[in-house]
Formats: structure tokens, sequence, C-alpha cells
């Protein structure tokens, strides 16, 4: 718990210090992450864990639900982080007198 409670801060601080212009490139890096962990997660929530039935194959499947939803939401917001990102450096057009 503790690790996880310092990864929070640690990542926090990480973060907020990144440049924008650095950010797309970044959030592309970990949208790829993201994805490598839905195939992770997903392989979780279809195991069967060979032989062991009942209770320890729910918790693998829930934890592997969990797992791809919680990725799932990093990579569909790091997509629309980054739209927003790159329409900021789109020529907005004066309108006609």
């Amino acid at each position: 718990m503790a690790i996880f409670v310092l990864a929070i801060f640690v990542g926090y601080y990480v973060v907020w210090s990144v440049t924008p212009a650095l950010h797309t490139p970044l959030m592309a890096v970990t949208n790829a992450i993201s994805s490598v962990i839905i195939v992770g997660a997903l392989i979780a929530a279809a195991a069967s864990l060979g032989s062991a039935e009942g209770h320890n194959a729910w918790i693998a499947k829930g934890a592997g639900a969990v797992a791809a939803a919680l990725a799932g939401v990093n990579i569909f917001g790091g997509f629309l982080v980054t739209q927003r990102m790159l329409a900021m450096y789109k020529k907005k057009e004066k309108p006609k007198a």
C-alpha cells in the first residue's frame, strides 16, 4: 500500500512538470502502454486458472475486468486530451468584416 501511495505522488509531480510541447508524444506512449495492459487484463479476465475453481477464479476475472475498464478510461481519456492539445496549435480563422 505504501508503494501505491508513493507511486501516486510521484506520478502526480511527474505529470504536472511536463511541458505542453512534450505532452502529446507522451500521451501516445501512455496510450500504447495502456493497450498492452488491456491485453493482459483481458487474458486475466478470461482465465480459468487451470484447475482452480470458485473464489480464486472470480478474483482473477474481477481484477481483469477492473483493469480492462481502468485502462480503457485511460486510453480514451488520453485521446481526448491529445485532441484538445492539438486543437491549441490550429490556426484560428479570423471572421470576415
